[in-house]
């Protein structure tokens, strides 16, 4: 018993550590957009290249063989091929924006209304409308986004309209990753959907984006947050996630997740400078309890 409960409690641990490193991700990210003038699309291709290649790696050393059963499906990999641009580029791309032009901890709330969108595709396949708890929790997020987004004051606007755009389209971006990967991942695993997914969005990227033609200042400060949003963003991210995950379940992991934005808003607030008014806080606990009741209440 004690055993048990040392386990589940080393569970709890990791998934909030994979969380925390998701956090860190996007400031890492507002670092590089505010001190060393990098942009979104530099970064989202080099972290989609880099990170791929490493999470490729890691899923050849672990799964050996298993990396190459995805393209043995022709139906599998067309879907995989699908989710590479509509599910992994849409979401990294929107959601690295939407930090350029706010800040971390703003991006990753609003990226948080993803199962928003996916609650509204799920009565429309079920020809229903929201229960009561669910329409209670599309007007509490409604509510805070509008809260977020002009401080109360239907004639202005607190946050400016890309940010508000982009991080509206980080959630769809979300939406469409969890739904596009779903089947894939239970089939095939982390390593080679998103590994693969990743690689391939990255590499379709280079040829319009040229990394290699921005005047990078490669300086400590870029290479270690560079490093950062590809290395403790991604790689150690999904490690301690996923392994935690499988100890305390995808449930309870879910609700540990939302340690992800609060760490952003935090680290943002603290480290980063950004500029939070106590109503903007209320905006985040509307969209992030939002999610959290929607955790509770789903199947």
């Amino acid at each position: 018993m004690e055993q048990q409960k040392t386990k589940r409690t080393a569970g709890i641990c990791l998934t909030l550590a994979g969380g925390i490193c998701w956090g860190l991700s996007g400031c890492f990210g507002q670092y590089l957009f505010q001190k060393k003038g990098i942009t979104a699309e530099w970064l989202v291709t080099v972290r989609l290249v880099f990170a791929g290649a490493l999470l490729v790696l890691a899923g050849l050393i672990l799964t050996k063989k298993r990396m190459g059963d995805i393209w043995r499906n022709g139906a599998d990999a067309r879907r995989l091929l699908v989710f590479s641009v509509f599910g992994m580029l849409t979401c990294q791309y929107t959601y690295f924006a939407a930090v350029q032009y706010s800040n971390a901890g703003t991006a990753t709330v609003l990226q948080s209304l993803a199962p928003l969108l996916i609650l509204g595709i799920v009565c429309f396949k079920e020809k229903r409308l929201p229960r009561k708890m669910e329409t209670g929790a599309i007007f509490c997020a409604l509510l805070g986004v509008f809260l977020l987004s002009t401080h109360g004051n239907i004639h202005s606007m607190s946050i400016t309209t890309l940010a508000l755009v982009f991080g509206l389209g980080a959630a769809a971006g979300g939406a469409a990753y969890n739904l596009l990967s779903g089947d894939l991942l239970r089939h095939y695993g982390v390593y080679a959907v998103v590994g693969y997914a990743m690689l391939l969005a990255g590499v379709a990227m280079l040829p319009f984006v040229r990394p290699w033609s921005y005047a990078v200042p490669f300086d400590q400060g870029t290479v270690l947050a560079t490093a950062g949003v590809v290395v403790i963003g991604t790689a150690i991210a999904f490690s301690l996630y996923l392994k935690g995950v499988s100890v305390v379940g995808p449930f309870m992991g879910s609700l540990l997740g939302m340690v992800e934005p609060i760490t952003a808003v935090i680290v943002s607030l603290l480290f980063l400078h950004a500029q939070f008014q106590g109503i903007d806080l209320v905006g985040f606990a509307l969209i992030l309890g939002t999610v959290v009741a929607l955790s509770l209440q789903s199947k």
